[in-house]
């Protein structure tokens, strides 16, 4: 039988073009909770808080806001990320992480040394480091995850910052932590060894194979100070240009196999173009480049022994406005304000994670504040834009096993891809429950689907959660949120469960298995 891992491709050779017809556009899924992709880690529901802008100073941290508590923390920002269910937070960077240099921020606040931050032109007052990092994960109930600087860093500087963090020995380095004033280590897990080490405006850039021995050595001494950690390898940033990406991740993990953890991979998509149908398609760039870099994996653990490798899509977003000499100045910069399409593109390319979840086991969307991000604030408040919704809706329902579906759909060619379904689907089963998420990519029509339940049977009772608006180009602000979920009711026969998905949707349907 066909699935939707097979279909794909079948259809990808010979699409199935929609073409006019009488009635309503019908699709079919089959359910089979025996037919599963792999665990859905949690840590795909991850986000980023980089020196950015708003990002940390003005939007996570703000020490004179009347809205911060007695740390600094905007109270209301963590609310709303804790609402979101945040599971792992990446920090310091991004760009900024190849010229930081973690002795900077720790100790008193006000004898921190304020530096030129030189990856995004601005003054880094250093008065959030390391503790008000891992405090401020605490509080969120979210993994840390520290990215070293392997740009402008040394490899002692890396070793040294795992030793403070997680070392438990009497050290002068832990000495230094207890100074500081926090006694017990904090055992972070994840660490990145640099980031976007293939790119040409990255500080410290170096060409792949200076950087997987420089990687390689930096590795050996943090996984020699705490075995326990996990590693995650600067993987392909880099798409354009004639680069090699595909070259890049292969000698990376040459030479790291036995040492990392991950491989991280960033994809930002965009809309400059406004072809609703060739955008609401990306997230069939990042399925192409899912398969391809699990291939790359594949072949680098050839006949090497317990040993997996994963894949950590450790920056990933919608950001096209906000770029370039759209940037913005100051603090004021890559504030992108999102409408319903790009809701959209979130929601397909959370179905693609899921989708993925063999492979796939960590996904970070940059960033979590004001910094092309789902909370947006000002001085008295903030926002939740439309990409919050289907981030929030997958991270605190979707979970457990991800479902490999038979899907048959209408689809259509954009620009750069053919086959394009015009319903992007996953499906998340846990202990009986099913998640169901929909994206329904076509602009003006619905799409009549029946849901077959192979080896169970649908309960009744069937919640439907549907983040819509008037149009694509829909936004939140302020003071209005013509975007927002809307949870509606349905009901399901024992083998059958048939829905409606109204055009420019992503719903996410809950049903009880028996």
């Amino acid at each position: 039988m066909l699935t939707r891992r097979t279909l794909s491709k079948t259809l990808l050779a010979a699409p199935f073009i929609l073409k006019a017809q009488q009635g309503p556009l019908r699709a079919r899924v089959k359910i089979d909770t025996e037919r599963i992709i792999g665990d859905i880690d949690p840590k795909i529901y991850g986000n980023f808080a980089e020196h950015l802008g708003r990002c940390i100073d003005g939007g996570i941290f703000d020490e004179k806001s009347p809205l911060s508590d007695a740390k600094g923390y905007r109270k209301d920002v963590l609310a709303a990320a804790k609402d979101l269910n945040v599971t792992q937070l990446r920090w310091p960077g991004g760009n900024f992480s190849s010229n930081y240099h973690w002795r900077d921020g720790i100790g008193p606040r006000d004898q921190r040394p304020p530096r030129l931050d030189m990856a995004w032109g601005a003054v880094e007052s250093n008065r959030f480091g390391t503790h008000d990092f891992l405090d401020y994960s605490q509080a969120l109930g979210a993994e840390p995850y520290i990215c070293a600087n392997l740009g402008t860093g040394t490899w002692t500087e890396a070793q040294e910052w795992v030793e403070y963090c997680n070392g438990s020995a009497d050290t002068a380095v832990t000495r230094e932590r207890k100074r500081n004033g926090r006694a017990e280590p904090w055992k972070v897990t994840y660490w990145g060894l640099g980031n976007e080490m293939d790119g040409g405006w990255q500080m410290g850039h170096r060409d792949v194979v200076e950087y997987s021995k420089f990687a390689l050595e930096a590795a050996k001494l943090m996984k020699w100070t705490d075995p326990s950690i996990k590693l995650i390898a600067a993987g392909s940033s880099n798409y354009g240009g004639g680069s090699d990406w595909i070259g890049w991740n292969r000698t990376v993990l040459d030479f790291l196999k036995n040492h990392a953890d991950y491989l991280a991979l960033h994809l930002y998509v965009g809309n400059n173009a406004n072809d609703y149908p060739e955008f609401i398609a990306s997230s069939m760039e990042l399925y192409d480049r899912i398969k391809t870099a699990e291939g790359v994996i594949d072949a680098a653990l050839n006949g090497v022994r317990n040993r997996k490798i994963y894949i950590a899509w450790d920056e990933w977003n919608v950001w096209y406005r906000a770029r370039g000499a759209n940037q913005g100045t100051g603090r004021r910069i890559l504030e992108e304000h999102y409408n319903l399409e790009d809701a959209l593109v979130v929601a397909t390319f959370l179905n693609a994670f899921i989708n993925n979840a063999h492979i796939l086991k960590i996904a970070n969307m940059a960033q979590l504040v004001n910094v092309i991000a789902p909370i947006f604030t000002n001085d008295t408040g903030l926002f939740l834009q439309t990409i919050y919704y289907p981030l929030q809706l997958f991270a605190k329902n979707a979970r457990g096993k991800a479902l490999d579906l038979f899907v048959e759909t209408p689809r259509y060619n954009s620009r750069r891809f053919n086959g394009v379904p015009y319903l992007d689907i996953s499906a998340a089963h846990d202990n009986g429950s099913l998640v169901i998420n929909v994206v329904n990519r076509h602009r003006t029509e619905a799409i009549e689907t029946t849901f077959e339940a192979q080896d169970k049977g649908f309960s009744t009772a069937v919640e439907a959660v549907e983040v819509n608006g008037p149009d694509i180009k829909s936004e939140n602000d302020f003071g209005k949120s013509p975007v927002a979920p809307v949870i509606r009711t349905a009901a399901a026969q024992p083998k059958t469960l048939r829905y409606s998905f109204p055009p420019h949707s992503y719903t996410m349907l809950r049903v009880k298995l028996v």
